[in-house]
This record gives C-alpha cells, structure tokens and sequence, in this order.
C-alpha cells in the first residue's frame, strides 16, 4: 500500500510539473511575440533558461518565487543572502508590489534593461560555474631565478 502512494505522488507531481511548464510556455510566447523584444538576441534561449531556472526554484508550484526560494537560489548560487536582503530583491525586481516574483516579473528583470542585484548574480552564474580552459601545449621553461 506504501508503495503505492509513493508511486502516485511521484506522478501527481510529474503532472503539477507539467502543467506548471505549460503555463510558463505560455508567458513564454507572449514574449517571443512582443514587439519589445523582438530585437533581443538568443531570446528564446534566453527564456528556456528562465523557465527552468523559475521552475526549480518555485517551491510550492503556485507560479511565484517567494522569500524562501529565492534565498534558496541566492545560496546555490553562491552568494547566501539574508532575509532582508532577499526581501529587498523581491521588492526591487517587484516594484514593492507584492512578496513573490511571478514569472512575468522574473523574464522582465533578466530581460529588461535596468540592472537589479539579482539580474546581475544571474548573469554572473554561468560565469562562476565555467570551468577554467587549461592551457594547451607544453609549460613554459623557468629558471631557478623566477622561483618565488
């Protein structure tokens, strides 16, 4: 019987997941189809990105990321933020207009022009997890006198 419930949960969450993705998708689309945007390079890229990224962090799969999740991506991130601080975030990618960051907010912070805290440690992750190019060929010669 345990089994059992564990199996349906498993795909109850698998539909809430992919029902979420849906209506992602949709915000999605109004985006590729906005004359704003249409000049934004790799947008749809960009926006897969963000679906992802907002989906992993939308802890109780309502459509908004609230204190908690967003203080959860600060410390994946590497950067650990306090309460205030994230309380801050949400209020400046919000406006001060509420305590979650909805999905239409999150695209136009990383879409849009103005810079916010969090678009910036953002756009500095893919950065920080590249992993640093080796140089090729043989080591340069060194001589005893440019030892430390």
């Amino acid at each position: 019987m345990t089994c059992i419930n564990r199996t349906q949960g498993g795909k109850a969450f698998g539909i809430l997941k992919a029902q979420q993705e849906i209506r992602l998708e949709e915000v999605n689309q109004e985006f590729l189809t906005d004359e704003k945007y249409k000049d934004e390079d790799d947008i749809e890229e960009k926006l897969d990105s963000c679906k992802k990224k907002f989906m992993e962090f939308d802890l109780n799969d309502q459509g908004d990321i609230d204190m908690m999740g967003l203080k959860m991506m600060m410390e994946k991130l590497g950067v650990p933020k306090t309460h205030l601080e994230v309380k801050k975030m949400i209020a400046e990618v919000t406006g001060g207009n509420s305590d979650a960051i909805c999905y239409r907010d999150f695209i136009k912070m990383l879409l849009g022009k103005r810079s916010s805290i969090l678009k910036i440690i953002m756009m500095f992750e893919g950065k920080a997890n590249e992993v640093p190019q080796r140089p090729l060929g043989p080591p340069p010669r060194r001589d005893i006198s440019s030892l430390p």
